[in-house]
């Protein structure tokens, strides 16, 4: 039985809120690559949440811009943020692998203006789809 399209956006929310607070804590704790790399994936979460909400049966994909982009025509809100948003596909494999890098690795490229960028555009993302949930909410959730 198929999950109700709000419950399951939800669902998909709860986790990136929860991956967003693990993310903070390991940019207090200067791990600034994986900041990186969780601030995409959490991104990509958000997003993921908003399609299945609006009713997507099968979200596939890990670039936020597409995700975004899909987004969009649900709701113009996400449109404006295309191109800021997109910066976070360039944190998916580089932040992850030795060989996504010339003559160096993730743990030594990444830096905390990186990572603190990176957080500000997934909080971003995830604020603009809870405003989603909040302004889209029936009356006895609002």
């Amino acid at each position: 039985m198929r999950r109700d399209p709000r419950d399951e956006g939800q669902r998909w929310l709860e986790q990136a809120h929860a991956d967003l607070k693990w993310t903070r804590h390991l940019n207090e704790q200067g791990a600034s690559y994986l900041v990186c790399f969780l601030a995409q994936q959490v991104a990509e979460k958000a997003l993921t949440a908003f399609l299945y909400a609006c009713g997507d049966e099968l979200v596939i994909g890990h670039s936020v811009r597409q995700l975004c982009k899909r987004a969009s025509e649900y709701d113009t809100r996400f449109q404006p943020y295309l191109d800021e948003w997109a910066v976070l596909d360039s944190y998916y494999i580089p932040t992850r692998y030795p060989n996504g890098l010339p003559d160096d690795i993730p743990a030594h490229v990444y830096n905390q203006k990186a990572a603190k960028d990176a957080l500000g555009l997934t909080e971003a993302v995830v604020a603009q789809v809870e405003a989603w949930f909040a302004d889209t909410a029936p009356p006895e959730q609002a």
